[in-house]
């Protein structure tokens, strides 16, 4: 009995418990709907924008919008047999319902329940609240309590034809796209003002599954779902089954079966596609929690010059085309030589003496075999599955030729990325990371491939033999055979491009002819430990990557024997060129939001931050930068590796007459003639060409090295970049060096018995040659040069010096023929000095003091 009498308490306790809750959530409910009316909040979404990214000039140069290609259209320009497929597909009772369908929703639950696909339960309007409100990726129930109540409200809130209108510009139809505008654009080709009924049927079948659908992936599936939307579409009267059907076969008719569903963001319009990736890059790095660079409409002023990266792309595409065609020809030669030759030799042996592993045949033939598959069965076999539906076939057998095809691809595919900067203040001018920009290639060679920089990397090191003042442009240098031991005792003997010796170098010629030995010598000279401080510096690296980039101390790292970034080369190259001050390339100038107000100034914290290091910007003095450029300017016009290209720098100014743009450089070569480069630059500009494999272990062979490949291709961007430019030359310093001609054998001050044999060289201030030449016979006593005084200005018709205080006799005639000064000397500066005139044509000078550092 005490049971009895309790359960009535107990039931209705409960009964209140839930009377309570229902009357808390209605009144939530009812207060929600009150707000909505008085605030309207509900139309206050946002339509995601894409980030516009411009070049230094302001022009386009693309859109990110990742995977979201949204293009807003309007309701009354779409075609009515879109609007009508999309009812027939999604929700046939939509224009009579009030958001949701009792009947759809019970339906829906059955079908959970039985575990039968019965329909959707969501009606458009739940649908595109569920899109615009709620987690769509949350299959529990309070969400789709949630798209329920959001629903009610916006059909309180909108017309029918708003609702649709928000939905055809909202809703995902896969491949990346969003809104029906964007969706015509990537499945066909044209805005959504041009659809047809068939192509309206591929776009609303999409909805439900657009990977299961895809017409790229499944034609087939595709097919059957859309000829079942349009048949509904006729049985609804919405259009006649002529209509139908010829629409039907327009589109296959027209289907290219060849495509893949590559994402829109890949397809987007792009003028230049490798710059942009590496700027998406950047801006994930500086752009993160709600904000979003796909959506939020941000204005990107970014470094690039639109004109310059054109000409780029044009000479990067020639010469990485004309790459493989001559190793495809050089190596076809070589496979031919070997099929008809070393092959059946190699038989004969393995059988001879029973070596299994010399028969190559077998694997020759498998690999012949496996890139003839790929090349000419795979497209057959890829349009033969798609149109049977038969994946397994593309998928196993297809799919596994290819990525076999693909890891021989790497080694025996020539790539090549370059990069420009403006030295002056680090623009990233221009920027090409490879071949083809696609799916499979994103690799930006530019900024991520570390590779061996061959004899590119010498200036480097040469720039701290300068500052040693061990070394100067006219030192001489032994260039022969020379065994080099290692600290643990080993020796290390290296050999020149060709093998060919010339025996005593000046430094300048060692240099710009690119001599292995006597760069060996000059690193000998001034130690490992100095070489590499001064090329980590110039080019950026941190001392945490040194051990992974094989800065190792020794002789191999005075060829170029490590791993090295190309934007860090032409970073070191356009520190020469900015006087020795420190270049960091920068790519993002401003961001912007979609309100025009800047956001991001990275630029500017980039010049506070180097404003704020003082002198130590310095990388190199200015006296030792001027000094490698004027050595690698000789590379171009005094006939080192890239003489070949010094025309191209060859101008015709606004008045008609002729100029050439100063231009430096240094080629390299690696190991094997695996890798060939160019690096240099000009008073505006510097850049690294490279050329070479993905993969290593192949040759690009003696007719592509740095000189003939990457050399012209260097000299092509420059010449078409530098057209409409102004002359301008490098900017000297003010004081601390010296230019002086001296004889181009001895490397010392000339004499009348050099002739012809001079040069012209800069050197730091008091490194510059006192003693005369004695390879050349001299034939007068009075051929003495003149030197400078405590300025180090030479002045024409004096020699400055003292012995035992004895006067000095030059012969004027004789200095002014040989050009050995430029002009005559001022004595008035000088209050120590007297001159007196002598009927020969002769100036005796007294000094009073001792001048002895100036002679013999």
């Amino acid at each position: 009995m005490t049971k009895i009498k309790k359960s009535p308490i107990v039931l209705l306790s409960f009964l209140l418990f839930f009377a309570i809750i229902f009357g808390v959530a209605i009144g939530w409910t009812v207060s929600e709907t009150i707000n909505i009316k008085n605030s309207e909040f509900i139309t206050e979404f946002e339509t995601a924008l894409p980030t516009k990214l411009l070049d230094i000039n302001g022009e386009l140069i693309t859109e990110f919008t990742s995977d979201e290609k949204r293009e807003i259209i309007a309701y009354n320009d779409l075609p009515q047999h879109m609007k009508d497929a999309l009812i027939t597909r999604e929700d046939r009772i939509f224009f009579s319902h009030k958001g949701f369908s009792l009947k759809a929703v019970l339906r829906a639950v059955v079908g959970k329940l039985t575990g039968r696909s019965l329909g959707g339960g969501s009606t458009l309007t739940q649908q595109i609240a569920g899109t615009l409100y709620c987690d769509r990726t949350d299959m529990s129930i309070t969400r789709k309590i949630k798209e329920l109540w959001w629903a009610i409200q916006m059909e309180r809130r909108y017309s029918k034809n708003e609702i649709l209108e928000l939905y055809l510009n909202k809703i995902y139809f896969g491949g990346g796209t969003y809104g029906v505008n964007a969706a015509s654009k990537y499945y066909f080709g044209h805005d959504a003002t041009k659809i047809t009924p068939a192509e309206a049927a591929i776009l609303v079948i999409q909805l439900s599954n657009p990977a299961f659908y895809n017409p790229f992936d499944h034609p087939n599936r595709a097919m059957d779902r859309q000829q079942d939307v349009l048949n509904s579409m006729v049985a609804a009267g919405y259009i006649t089954q002529e209509t139908a059907t010829e629409s039907y076969e327009n589109y296959w008719a027209d289907f290219d079966y060849t495509r893949t569903s590559s994402s829109a963001y890949l397809m987007r319009d792009d003028k230049a596609p490798w710059f942009s990736e590496y700027v998406r890059r950047e801006l994930g790095n500086m752009i993160y929690g709600s904000d979003d660079i796909y959506t939020g409409g941000f204005t990107v002023n970014t470094t690039l010059n639109l004109a310059h990266q054109q000409v780029a792309q044009k000479v990067m595409e020639e010469y990485i085309d004309l790459a493989n065609y001559r190793y495809q020809q050089d190596h076809s030669s070589k496979s031919s030589l070997a099929d008809s030759q070393y092959i059946p030799l190699t038989e004969m042996l393995a059988l001879l003496f029973d070596v299994p592993g010399l028969k190559i045949s077998e694997q020759r033939s498998e690999f012949v075999a496996n890139s003839t598959f790929v090349k000419q069965i795979t497209p057959v076999l890829d349009v033969v599955s798609l149109m049977t539906g038969t994946d397994k076939l593309k998928v196993n057998i297809i799919n596994r030729a290819i990525a076999i095809s693909k890891q021989e691809e790497e080694k025996t595919t020539v790539e090549g990325t370059m990069i420009a900067l403006n030295h002056e203040n680090g623009y990233i001018d221009a920027l090409v990371g490879g071949s083809k920009f696609d799916s499979e290639n994103q690799f930006i060679r530019a900024t991520q491939a570390k590779v061996q920089p061959g004899s590119t990397f010498k200036p480097l090191y040469y720039s701290a033999a300068i500052d040693s003042r061990k070394f100067t442009p006219t030192t001489l240098i032994s260039d022969t055979p020379v065994v080099f031991h290692t600290a643990d005792g080993k020796p290390y003997i290296p050999l020149n491009f060709r093998g060919e010796w010339e025996g005593d170098v000046t430094l300048y010629r060692a240099l710009t002819r690119s001599m292995n030995v006597p760069s060996l010598k000059v690193l000998d000279g001034i130690g490992f430990d100095a070489a590499i401080e001064r090329a980590v510096a110039l080019l950026g690296i941190s001392k945490e990557e040194l051990p992974s980039r094989a800065f190792v101390p020794g002789y191999p790292i005075g060829l170029g024997v490590c791993s090295v970034r190309p934007i860090e080369m032409a970073r070191a190259y356009a520190i020469f060129a900015n006087g020795g001050k420190e270049v960091t390339p920068i790519a993002i100038r401003t961001v912007e939001n979609k309100n025009g107000d800047v956001i991001l100034n990275p630029e500017l914290e980039l010049r506070r931050e180097q404003a704020a290091k003082g002198n130590k910007i310095q990388v190199i003095s200015p006296q030792t930068a001027y000094v490698m450029v004027k050595l690698l300017e000789q590379t171009v016009n005094n006939g080192g590796t890239l003489s070949a290209q010094s025309w191209k720098f060859d101008y015709t100014g606004a008045n008609g007459r002729p100029y050439r743009m100063p231009a430096g450089g240094k080629t390299g070569t690696t190991q094997n003639w695996a890798d060939a480069w160019t690096c240099g630059f000009t008073p505006y500009y510097a850049a690294a060409f490279w050329f070479g494999f993905d993969k290593q272990g192949q040759s690009l062979g003696l007719r592509l090295t740095g000189a003939t490949l990457a050399g012209y291709a260097w000299a092509d961007y420059f010449r078409e970049i530098h057209r409409d430019l102004p002359s301008k030359d490098f900017v000297k310093p003010l004081e601390g060096t010296v230019e002086l001609t001296v004889c181009s054998v001895s490397g010392k001050l000339l004499t009348d018995g050099c002739g012809d044999h001079k040069t012209t060289q800069v050197y730091l201030e008091g490194t510059q040659p006192t003693e005369f030449c004695t390879v050349h016979n001299s034939t007068s006593n009075s051929s003495l040069a003149i030197t400078r005084l405590e300025k180090s200005m030479y002045k024409s018709g004096y020699r400055l010096g003292d012995i035992d205080d004895s006067p000095l006799t030059v012969n004027l005639d004789f200095l002014n023929s040989n050009e050995i000064t430029s002009s005559p000397l001022d004595f008035e500066e000088f209050d120590n000095f007297e001159e007196e005139d002598t009927a020969d044509n002769t100036k005796q000078v007294e000094s009073k003091y001792n001048y002895n550092y100036f002679m013999e």
